[in-house]
This record gives C-alpha cells, sequence and structure tokens, in this order.
C-alpha cells in the first residue's frame, strides 16, 4: 500500500516545478512534432509511430503495461490502453485521451514557424494539438507520473486509453471496447477534453450532447429549365427547400419539430448552471440573446437543450449561377441533442413533420459515410459520488469550487463509458473555447495548463488516499 504519511503537497509543488522548468513545454513540443493528422489517407505511420516512439516509452517508465489494437476498420488510426495495476482491492480509474489532430493547415497559420512546432506569444502556447488533445493528455500523464514519484505509487489502479482516430469520429473505437471489454472494464472514468466554459476557471463536465447528421434532399427532375419561360410555371427545389428548413427552425433558431424539443431543464441541471457564464476569450464570437430557445439562459440553451442547424448547402451552381429553375436541392443538417431525446426517433420525426407539412417530396436521408457524424447523448447525475468526489477534490487543491456543465456542447464518445463499459464518466477539460482548435493558431494557455497540472495531481493523490466513493 502506498506511504500516505507521504505529503500531498509535495506532489503539487514537483508538478509545478515541472511546469516552471519547462519540462511540460519541451515534453509536449516532441508530440506536436509528430504529424498525426489522422483525416489524411497516408497518415498510418505517422499515428502509430506517435504510440511507438513517446507514448509507449513514457508510459512504460511509469510502471504500466501497453496493449495496442489494431483498427478494425481500414485506414483508422490504433488504439492503445496502458494499465498499471496495484493492487485487484483497490479502484480503477481509466483516462483518456487522443493523439490524432485535425489537418494542419500548413501554410494558413500566422504565428511561429506552423503547426508542427511550438511557438509561445504571451500566455499562449501555438501548435497543432496543443488544446486538441495532445496537450490535455500531456497534462493528465505528468501529473499521475508526479504523484507515483511522491508517494511510491499511485494508490489506486490505473487504465489510460489513447485513440488515434477521434477527429476521424472515433471509427472502430466501439467495436475495439466491445471486443475487449474486460481490458477496459474500470469504476470510474475520468478524462480531459474539450473546453471549460472560463479560460480561468477549473471546469467539470459530465456527458455530453449527442449529434445526428443526416440529408436533405429534394429532386423535381434532371436538368433545370430557364426561368424566364418557365418560372411560375414549374416548382423550384429551392424554394421548396428552404420553406421545407423554415417549417422545422424558426428564423430565430428554435425548434419547432416537436419530438425534437426537449420537455423541460431538470432542476439539478439548472442548480449547477445556476450563476455560471460563457467566458470563450478574446476574439470569440458574442452571444446572442435572442438566439435559440426563448425562456433559457445562455448555458441552458447549449448544455441543456437541442439546437438544429444548416452545415452545408447545394442549390444550382455556386459561385457561377444560370437563369434555370433549380431541378435539385441538397442540405446537410445537424441536431446536437441531449439525454431524453430518442436518438432513434431523430430522422423519423424529421418526416412525420416534413409530410404533416406538405413537403412529401423533401427526402430524409442517412449521409454518405464521408459526412456522417453521430454521437449518443449521455450524462452522469450531477449529485453522483463519483462526481462529488473530483468536484471536491479539485476545490480543494485550488480553492475554490470548479464550474460545473451537465454536458458539453459538442459530442465525444461518452457513451462508450457509461452505457458500454457502465461507469460514471467526468471530464476535467484544461482548453478553453477560444483556443482554435480545428482551425489555423491553435494554441492552449499556459496559465490555464499551469493550474491544470495542479489540479490534475491533487486529483491523482486523492484517488489513491482511500476515501474514494
Amino acid at each position: 500500500m502506498p506511504n500516505d504519511n507521504a505529503s500531498r503537497q509535495a506532489a503539487i509543488t514537483a508538478i509545478q516545478t515541472y511546469f516552471d522548468d519547462g519540462g511540460f513545454e519541451r515534453e509536449l513540443a516532441a508530440r506536436v512534432a509528430i504529424k498525426t493528422e489522422s483525416q489524411r489517407p497516408d497518415s498510418g505511420p505517422e499515428l502509430q509511430r506517435y504510440l511507438d516512439e513517446d507514448i509507449v516509452p513514457c508510459l512504460r517508465a511509469m510502471g504500466f503495461d501497453i496493449k495496442i489494437y489494431p483498427n478494425p476498420f481500414d485506414g483508422c488510426g490504433p488504439v492503445l490502453l496502458a494499465t498499471r495495476q496495484e493492487d485487484p482491492a483497490l479502484p480503477t480509474v481509466l483516462g483518456y485521451g487522443h493523439g490524432d489532430v485535425i489537418q494542419g493547415l500548413d501554410d494558413q497559420w500566422t504565428v511561429g514557424e506552423g503547426p508542427w512546432k511550438i511557438a509561445r506569444d504571451g500566455d499562449k502556447l501555438y501548435g497543432r494539438g496543443t488544446a486538441d488533445n495532445k496537450g490535455q493528455h500531456t497534462i493528465n500523464i505528468a501529473a499521475m507520473r508526479a504523484v507515483i514519484e511522491a508517494r511510491g505509487a499511485l494508490g489506486f489502479n490505473a487504465k489510460i486509453l489513447i485513440e488515434m482516430g477521434e477527429e476521424n469520429g472515433s471509427r472502430g473505437l466501439r467495436e475495439i471496447i466491445e471486443a475487449n471489454i474486460t481490458d477496459f472494464a474500470c469504476d470510474v472514468f475520468i478524462g480531459s477534453d474539450g473546453p471549460r466554459i472560463r479560460a480561468g476557471r477549473p471546469c467539470v463536465s459530465l456527458g455530453c450532447r449527442g449529434a445526428c447528421n443526416f440529408d436533405l434532399l429534394v429532386e423535381l427532375r434532371d436538368t433545370g429549365h430557364h426561368s424566364g419561360n418557365w418560372g411560375g410555371l414549374i416548382s423550384s427545389a429551392s424554394i421548396m427547400l428552404t420553406h421545407a428548413i423554415a417549417s422545422m427552425v424558426s428564423k430565430r433558431g428554435e425548434i419547432k419539430v416537436p419530438e425534437w424539443r426537449p420537455t423541460g431543464v431538470d432542476p439539478a441541471v439548472r442548480s449547477v448552471l445556476d450563476g455560471l457564464s460563457i467566458d470563450a476569450g478574446p476574439g470569440a464570437p458574442t452571444i446572442e440573446p435572442d438566439w435559440g430557445e426563448p425562456g433559457l439562459s445562455p448555458l441552458e440553451r447549449v448544455y441543456a437543450w437541442n439546437s438544429f442547424d444548416v452545415l452545408s448547402m447545394h442549390i444550382g451552381e455556386p459561385g457561377r449561377p444560370v437563369n434555370a429553375v433549380p431541378p435539385k436541392a441538397w442540405a446537410h443538417v445537424q441536431l446536437r441533442y441531449v439525454v431524453g431525446t430518442d436518438p432513434e426517433d431523430i430522422m423519423p420525426a424529421a418526416r412525420r413533420h416534413l409530410d404533416a407539412h406538405g413537403f412529401d417530396q423533401v427526402q430524409v436521408l442517412p449521409p454518405p459515410p464521408e459526412n456522417a457524424g453521430f454521437f449518443y447523448a449521455s450524462q452522469t447525475p450531477p449529485d453522483h459520488p463519483w462526481a462529488l468526489f473530483v468536484r471536491h477534490s479539485i476545490g480543494q487543491t485550488m480553492g475554490e469550487a470548479p464550474d460545473v456543465i451537465p454536458a458539453m456542447g459538442g459530442s465525444i464518445g461518452n457513451e462508450l463509458f457509461t452505457d458500454l463499459i457502465g461507469v460514471p464518466a467526468i471530464w476535467v477539460p484544461h482548453s478553453y473555447s477560444g483556443c482554435s482548435q480545428h482551425a489555423p493558431n491553435e494554441h492552449l494557455l499556459m496559465s490555464s495548463s499551469r493550474d491544470a497540472l495542479t489540479l490534475m495531481a491533487g486529483l491523482y493523490w486523492d484517488l489513491g488516499a482511500g476515501s474514494t466513493p
């Protein structure tokens, strides 16, 4: 058993020294330099190299056993599971990170020497993957290492999942976990991804909204016809599609499809959101108070309600219009949805709604694989004992309670942990909304990173102190 007379503060001081002496920046720089662009078809060797040359040696030196699972889908990245088993009687904590990144967009960066070499500018550390997600799992691994060195052990069993295809929709991850379910068994999931709601304040997220992408298609005829000779005589695919969409969502973003509307905001969810505000940092869009569902606060609209949007449209000849009544019109749409919305009924509900409003010629179709996007909504209750434990630990370390949100506004495979493995899932994000992830000039805030290292060292210490739920 670990020596619990060792100092919790020693682990925290050690991790702060690691940061102040440049250890975090050096370790992250080596990871950013590996071009793990999972959306590129030729990325396989780099995805594997990230694991083989960096993550595997790092975790083995910390006493972890390593298994790497090939992806069952061609062209998709492997999945690593590292396990440190100290005592079967101790709780097992599963962590998470993804080593793949979105495409670098090398020629669009205006800071430093591009996406693959980190650059400092004040509080910002630039580089592809600094925020999403190499910086976040670097923080957690380093904090766990500090606890091992200070205590001589973790005091709990640890598993770390690093996937190399999250930016490709985590294809294959479910199949790998299902086929090896005992390997991934744990008592609680505690991972880091996504943004805080306020850059300078710790945050705990207890789930994620789901996402359902699908297509709306109007095909009236094979070709267009002269708009002067035929306008007013034959139906227009563009007008039909735009009116169909207008029947589904108001001009201010209020959802009109009954089955897509939650029954209300849970009082426990409303309680944890009360008094919070979104601070995405400089350069972020201004929140529009009259957009979306009336009567809800901005946080309730993004963390406790559904939102619908049109992500792309194609009508006629964009950029080179011709004088013809459009024969076809297409839109790629998305519903972000919270727990309580029936995911299997999202597209059928759209079909029923369109039929009821006279739009039977508008087809509701699943998107082609390259545009597919589907995530289930899932959530751990705010008053779950594990959620309360994490919140208390962070508050003890930082001297203030963290912000708590019931679900991330974005989507990630949270249901793999809550539903498939069957454990509470708790996210402690280390980035912020203005980090430019998926865009040029992605960055992480150094001040937030130092705080994150501190609070994670405290959390990992507490997980091994013998007082977990």
